[in-house]
């Protein structure tokens, strides 16, 4: 059962899972603290905007919120400001809380936090790790079977039968796990909405990034294996 909690910080505020961590602190949310500990186990994606850390209460993942696409050029890292349940950090931590309460599998929210200057704010979010996984990317460089391609197409179905709309779905925010578990990422701008043809979109923005990845890594895509994702989430429907 999640616990949420929403403590002040200067300039801005902490959400947080009081079952899964106690006292929060600003500096949880910086690359540093992990560091001068020898806790920060890996640093990914871009420029370095994801950390893997192993703390006293598990192993997290920390994510500092970027901007993508020509708007980055203008601001990295900032957004506007619109209070703080509007916040990038705390409506994915809030709708992450929301999936594992439908029993979705999707990582455990941990923290939230933003730091406001004026009319913008910076933000980041803390998730518990998913064991054993690794990305559809990269498992693609390899053989993936018949059946967990179909247990992906069941996943996805699972999600939109609840109405959740990921609004980047793509092949490195499915992580397939040990004995056959398949989970989904990367929450940003996601939400729960009515059914409806928007489920479509999400699908044709999924294998044109496998189709992608495929091209870029010199991988087999046929046709074939989108066939059999399909049949799973017409399966799970």
């Amino acid at each position: 059962m999640i616990d949420a909690q929403v403590v002040s910080i200067p300039g801005g505020g902490i959400l947080y899972d009081a079952s899964l961590a106690r006292k929060p602190q600003d500096a949880w949310f910086t690359r540093d603290y992990w560091s001068d500990r020898n806790t920060l186990r890996e640093v990914s994606g871009g420029r370095g905007s994801v950390c893997f850390l192993s703390t006293e209460y598990g192993n997290w993942v920390l994510r500092h919120y970027r901007r993508g696409g020509l708007i980055a050029k203008l601001s990295a890292d900032r957004y506007w400001w619109w209070g703080a349940s509007r916040t990038r950090s705390f409506a994915e931590w809030r709708l992450l809380a929301e999936l594992r309460r439908l029993d979705l599998p999707v990582p455990a929210p941990v923290a939230a936090r933003y730091s406001r200057s004026g009319l913008t704010y910076r933000a980041d979010l803390i998730t518990a790790e998913l064991p054993e996984s690794r990305t559809l990317a990269t498992a693609m460089t390899e053989t993936v079977p018949a059946e967990r391609w179909q247990k992906i197409g069941r996943t996805i179905a699972r999600f939109h039968a609840c109405g959740v709309h990921h609004a980047d779905l793509n092949a490195h925010n499915i992580l397939l796990g040990s004995q056959g578990a398949v989970y989904v990422l990367d929450f940003d701008r996601g939400r729960i909405r009515p059914r409806g043809a928007w489920e479509q979109t999400v699908l044709a923005r999924l294998k044109r990034s496998l189709e992608k990845i495929s091209r870029l890594r010199g991988v087999q895509f046929p046709e074939e294996l989108w066939r059999l994702l399909m049949q799973g989430y017409l399966a799970g429907q």
